[in-house]
């Protein structure tokens, strides 16, 4: 993660010192349920807990601790038992490292998920106020990128806010998948330490205790977590692609905002590039990159390897650092999208009509033409608009075999926009309720 695309909130999630004062909640919330059920003295537990609360967790000495011992969690143990005195020796009883390691980056990656969670809420309000705000503004829709029939701006934003609520319902999902708790010791077996210790400090967490740990808490459950986050990365680069496609000079329909003072070029000043959603799509590329890795690290040899480790320490802070960055600029996107609704009818104009060669097409056949007769009749005439800049209704109202079957004033009828778009309250009903 690099300032450049970070926001404090998450960042300090993620935070060395934020890490040592998690593993710390974990220890004393242990040493706190070990006391109650007689592994150590109540009193130990109570120094533990207000010594340790009270301690300010240096990073650097730590850091220089574990320059000796070559690990970090031994290396925390023993600063932390600098600040607690000889009652740390009750620190850690019956636990592994991976207890500690492992339950301290699912709540990193809960109180990530929930910044998350609140960056989509942003995107949806803002998609649903844009979206209402041009429910029945009419615009061509494409398909290859090529006119198609007609559609709403208000339909495309609808689109996405569905979208998006899809992605918060897996992001709940996958907040849920990752809110395990392990304090099952070596191998997970529970050999030195009582599996009530576990059900407490999972529940002081806001943890559920995982069913059953390898010494590690299965990955697959990260797996999901990260892979849902990759489809989140995608789904906001699919409206980022939108927005650029439509602030094409030739199309113009939509455009980032472009502040006072601001610069599109170096070179050329008259240009206002759309250099947000492009920066989206590749904070994108990034965050699915990071999908693939977390896959792979599922397959762990037998009850532990460490070769997930180093993977975690890269992923975990640099995927959702970068993806609550992009939430909050697309989000800020469409909240000023400017949008160009006379561009719109322009661009709908430009092929004389063609987007109702469906509706003909329909009727034809419903006036007695084969499927395959009706085709033809109807491409021949859109061709001519196509290629020679006709006007496609001009042109079926002078075709004898068009006017055979049906009559000009009912193909004068079948050129109103408003046929288009008669169900968007049925869609927005679908989509917001």
């Amino acid at each position: 993660m690099i300032p450049r695309y970070s926001r404090p909130e998450m960042t300090r999630i993620w935070d060395p010192a934020t890490r040592f004062r998690i593993w710390f909640e974990i220890e004393a919330h242990a040493a706190a349920a070990m006391a109650e059920i007689g592994m150590i003295p109540r009193e130990a537990a109570v120094t533990i807990w207000d010594k340790g609360s009270q301690a300010q967790f240096s990073v650097e000495r730590i850091d220089e601790i574990e320059s000796v011992t070559k690990h970090d969690v031994i290396a925390f143990l023993t600063h932390l038992a600098e600040h607690v005195g000889p009652e740390a020796r009750f620190v850690h009883q019956g636990m592994t490292s991976s207890d500690v390691l492992d339950t301290c980056f699912n709540v990193q990656l809960v109180r990530a998920a929930d910044l998350l969670i609140a960056d989509i809420d942003r995107v949806l309000a803002a998609l649903k106020t844009r979206a209402f705000e041009y429910k029945d503004t009419i615009t061509i829709g494409r398909s290859h990128g090529i006119h198609a029939e007609p559609t709403t701006f208000g339909i495309k934003l609808a689109f996405a806010y569905a979208e998006f609520a899809r992605c918060r319902e897996r992001m709940i999902a996958a907040r849920k998948e990752v809110a395990t708790c392990a304090i099952s010791g070596a191998v997970g077996t529970f050999a030195n330490i009582d599996p009530r210790v576990e059900t407490y400090v999972a529940a002081k967490l806001g943890l559920v205790p995982e069913p059953v740990s390898t010494q590690v808490i299965p990955r697959d459950r990260h797996a999901m977590y990260f892979a849902t986050l990759g489809v989140l990365a995608s789904c906001m680069e699919r409206l980022a692609i939108e927005i650029r496609h439509l602030q094409r000079t030739e199309v113009l329909e939509a455009e980032e905002y472009f502040s006072p003072g601001q610069k599109g070029s170096s070179a050329m000043p008259h240009k206002r590039n759309p250099v947000l959603t492009e920066n989206l799509t590749g904070l994108a590329r990034m965050v699915r990159a990071y999908a693939l890795p977390a896959m792979e690290n599922v397959a762990l040899w037998h009850e532990r390897d460490i070769s997930h480790s180093s993977v975690e320490r890269m992923i975990g802070p640099d995927a959702t650092v970068t993806l609550d960055f992009a939430l909050n600029r697309l989000a800020g996107v469409i909240e000023k999208l400017v949008i160009y609704p006379a561009n719109m009818k322009r661009n709908l104009d430009k092929l004389g009509g063609l987007h109702n060669s469906q509706r003909v097409l329909l009727a034809l056949t419903q006036a007695g033409a084969s499927r395959e007769e009706a085709y033809a009749m109807v491409q021949r005439n859109a061709m001519k608009t196509w290629e020679h800049g006709a006007d496609f209704l001009t042109e079926l109202k002078a075709d004898k075999d068009v006017i055979a079957k049906v009559p000009a004033a009912e193909l004068e009828k079948m050129f109103d926009l408003n046929y288009h778009t008669k169900h968007v309250d049925t869609i927005f009903k679908r989509v917001f309720g």
